[in-house]
């Protein structure tokens, strides 16, 4: 399966460096890894980062995002536990295959992260709209209007969208019950030839 999420939406090319900023690279990303974990049921996903620039900016050559702003949030969401990956140049990520090696990728913007969605699943995609309290799927081709009532629209991305909601509910349910009552952390003494199992500590105290 092929996950795409999107930094900034419909906002013009000329204005997309502007919504680039590192506290809101890590707010996509924590946001998308928890979508992972309680809608699709991963456990610790791995996230790919695109740059913004042509081969991601080849060192500040062809443009700063990458060094000053994107690299520094995949670094300090790495540091908080999220395993993101990158920035990675758009062309050769998609071109090689490479993101089969991940379950998600954060695009920078619509069509860098969309344009190869849709070359690659356009009948069959679905849209979800994260963040939400309530589950919000539909058919990531849009609307057709233009071929209303000839008889010739592919259903299967309305009926995956359908699906598709129907096991965001259920990994949901699961993911509440698995977390509604998680363990303590125990902590183990060691330094002596006996090991003591200490049950007396919780996080706060140490």
């Amino acid at each position: 399966e092929i996950r795409v999420a999107l930094l900034t939406i419909h906002e013009p090319l000329s204005k997309v460096a502007t919504f680039i900023t590192k506290e809101g690279i890590k707010n996509g990303l924590k946001q998308l890894e928890r979508t992972l974990q309680q809608d699709f049921g991963i456990e610790k996903p791995r996230i790919a980062v695109m740059g913004l620039n042509p081969h991601a900016g080849e060192n500040g050559l062809l443009g700063l995002e990458e060094v000053e702003v994107i690299t520094p949030a995949v670094e300090e969401a790495w540091q908080e536990g999220i395993q993101a990956f990158g920035p990675f140049a758009a062309d050769g990520f998609w071109g090689s295959g490479h993101y089969r090696k991940f379950d998600a990728v954060l695009s920078m913007y619509h069509d860098q992260g969309l344009l190869p969605f849709k070359l690659l699943a356009m009948d069959e995609g679905v849209n979800i709209t994260t963040g939400l309290p309530i589950i919000r799927t539909s058919p990531d081709h849009g609307t057709a209007f233009d071929i209303c009532g000839k008889g010739v629209a592919n259903e299967a991305s309305f009926r995956n969208a359908i699906y598709r909601a129907i096991d965001i509910y259920r990994n949901r349910m699961r993911y509440q019950e698995a977390t509604a009552n998680p363990l303590q952390k125990k902590y183990v003494e060691r330094g002596k030839d006996n090991v003591r199992l200490d049950l007396s500590k919780s996080d706060d105290e140490l």
